[in-house]
């Protein structure tokens, strides 16, 4: 909260989204007088174009362009060659191109006109995307145009242009955010009523995803590489960005098949497998809508974060130069404010998950521990909202704090390593490898079982700790079995996670390649992979949560009760069936009763929640 209200207060993403004059003007709004400015403090409503007056001689000072820079209605298609073209643009178009205090009828009386208007001749201009400029379309002054912004970007720090890039495509993050959120509805619906043809067809779009976003990648490095006119450090830092990604998306697509090769004899278990989870979220329809509220939270959430970062970037005073001019000097400590909203980015972001992943399964667990089948409590999930509210919120701070704290390392290590691979040595690239492994290990461990911790915490209604104890006890009793049973359809979960990441990556290589000039896209393309990523793991996390939750609940069942009839178990028929015959038990097993796990000696039995 004192981030965000330091970013409004201090910040600016007006002036970074709109552009501005060389006044402290923000164009295309009402601005605030600055003091010692006397052109300040302007409506600029109706201009919202950058002109620079030497357009065509631009040179840069300091990280700033030494031009004079104005707010224009709009900027000129033609060429002007005097100043009764200025005047009659001016008057024609009401677009005036000369410093504010000079009246558009003293034009052509005023003797220093010269130096409060453009330098002529004026070459015709178009406005750029791009923060709003206009841009010379001489093929001379474009030139000297583009080398000054080219040497402007390649002198900001990454952060802003890594800002800059977002702004510049923002259209295309969102429209790929809503192509991912399609691509993951649309599997949320398959995997609920799934069938071996529909697995094949899967399987079959993910090969043929990964082959063509490998492909793709591939060329675009080529392609890139071999680009002359390659001058930009954003693509420079692009070529090398592709190569990366490459790489990776090779050796994910070679592991990827391999496995695919090795489980393909599973795939009839996978879809006995998924009927049984489709008929648990058959009893509680409204799992299915769990995940679009998580996704609305998220992108409120992450909308919110990008317009503070966005506030963050710019925060900056306002101080006025000797020649009535504004200049924004940045503030200190903006840096490690940044770094904190990251953190800030990964623990609400791990939060909202958590919190799907404790409602999910609440709900399961009530179904589950009761005994009519046939009849489920009412209103499932929104008791198991509410419990969630009520008594164990800190469950999912703490499991979601847990995954923050061992992403701060990785996050360290990456920046320690960015630092330190000018020097090219194997011994600590192989190091920082290996530690970036060991951390990811470490991560995905954390992640099972804060899973089997929170539906622990929904069953017996204890605290973090106590139920990350006992979730621990019953996996390290039941641990390869319960893998086996579970492993092949988390497997083809994941597959349905690349499908959306692939395809969505797919389209964001092909609407940023367009648009390669003054953008460093590769990043916003793995912001775009990171979303796409997190709304499909969001939607499918329904039936990985189920399962999941589904598979503890029959451990303890089959540990706190016997079958007997004073303890019977709350499992039904077909998923008793399902189990057995997944771990191979023998045909000569009759007896329901016989205990596939190990008994518990206490033969407690396990009450319903509530």
């Amino acid at each position: 909260m004192f981030i965000t209200g330091y970013a409004v207060m201090a910040g600016a993403a007006e002036r970074l989204v709109l552009g501005y004059d060389s006044f402290g003007n923000i164009c295309g709004r009402k601005n605030t007088p600055v003091k010692g400015a006397p052109l300040s403090g302007q409506d600029m409503s109706n201009k919202k174009y950058v002109f620079f007056l030497n357009s065509c001689s631009l040179e840069l000072q300091s990280l700033k362009i030494s031009s004079v820079s104005l707010c224009v209605s709009s900027c000129p298609q033609e060429q002007l060659n005097s100043l009764e073209d200025l005047q009659s643009f001016a008057r024609n178009n009401g677009s005036c191109l000369c410093v504010y205090n000079l009246n558009v009828s003293s034009y052509t009386l005023n003797p220093k006109a010269a130096e409060l208007c453009p330098t002529l001749p004026v070459p015709p201009s178009k406005s750029f995307p791009l923060l709003n400029r206009c841009v010379p379309q001489n093929p001379e002054c474009y030139s000297k145009y583009a080398s000054v912004l080219i040497s402007m970007v390649n002198e900001m720090d990454v952060f802003h242009r890594i800002l800059s890039g977002i702004l510049a495509g923002r259209d295309t993050v969102i429209g790929l955010s809503v192509l991912a959120l399609a691509f993951s509805f649309i599997l949320v619906l398959a995997f609920r009523f799934i069938r071996t043809l529909l697995v094949h067809t899967l399987i079959a779009l993910v090969v043929f995803g990964l082959l063509l976003v490998s492909g793709v990648l591939w060329w675009l490095y080529y392609d890139y590489r071999n680009d002359p006119s390659t001058e930009l450090e954003t693509q420079k830092e692009n070529v090398k960005f592709l190569l990366g990604y490459a790489i990776f998306s090779t050796i994910v697509t070679v592991v990827l098949l391999s496995l695919m090769l090795v489980l393909r004899k599973r795939l009839q278990f996978t879809v006995q497998l998924f009927r049984i989870v489709g008929k648990i979220i058959g009893r509680i329809p409204f799992l299915l809508f769990q995940p679009l509220w998580t996704f609305l939270i998220l992108i409120a959430f992450w909308v919110f974060w990008v317009a503070v970062l966005l506030s963050l970037g710019t925060a900056g005073t306002a101080q006025a130069t000797s020649g009535g001019q504004v200049e924004y000097r940045a503030l200190s400590g903006i840096c490690y404010m940044a770094w904190y909203h990251f953190v800030g980015l990964i623990w609400t972001s791990e939060f909202i998950l958590a919190c799907q992943q404790m409602t999910i399964a609440g709900a399961v667990v009530t179904c589950y521990f009761n005994r009519n089948k046939n009849s489920p409590p009412p209103h499932p999930v929104l008791s198991s909202i509410s419990v969630l509210f009520c008594y164990h919120l800190g469950t999912a701070v703490k499991g979601s704090f847990l995954i923050t704290i061992l992403r701060i390392p990785r996050i360290v290590l990456l920046y320690l390593y960015n630092i330190l691979k000018q020097k090219e040595s194997a011994c600590a690239k192989c190091l920082f490898k290996c530690c970036f492994c060991w951390v990811w290990c470490q991560e995905s461990c954390l992640r099972y079982f804060n899973q089997h911790a929170y539906t622990t915490t929904a069953i017996n209604g204890t605290n973090f700790c106590t139920s990350a104890k006992d979730a621990v006890c019953v996996l390290a009793k039941n641990s390869a079995k319960l893998a086996s049973i579970s492993c092949f359809g988390d497997f083809i979960l994941f597959l349905g996670k690349v499908f959306v990441v692939c395809f969505t990556v797919f389209g964001g290589l092909m609407a940023f390649n367009y648009h390669r000039e003054l953008q460093a896209w590769v990043v916003p393309l793995l912001l775009v992979g990171f979303f796409a990523y997190l709304m499909s793991h969001s939607f499918l996390s329904v039936f990985e949560v189920t399962a999941d939750a589904m598979f503890l609940c029959f451990a303890i069942d089959m540990e706190t009760n016997d079958g007997s009839a004073e303890k019977p178990y709350f499992v039904d028929q077909e998923l008793l069936t399902f189990v057995s015959q997944s771990n191979k038990l023998t045909e000569g097993q009759k007896h329901r009763s016989t205990r596939p796990f190990q008994d518990n000696g206490d033969g407690t039995e396990l009450q319903p929640m509530v």
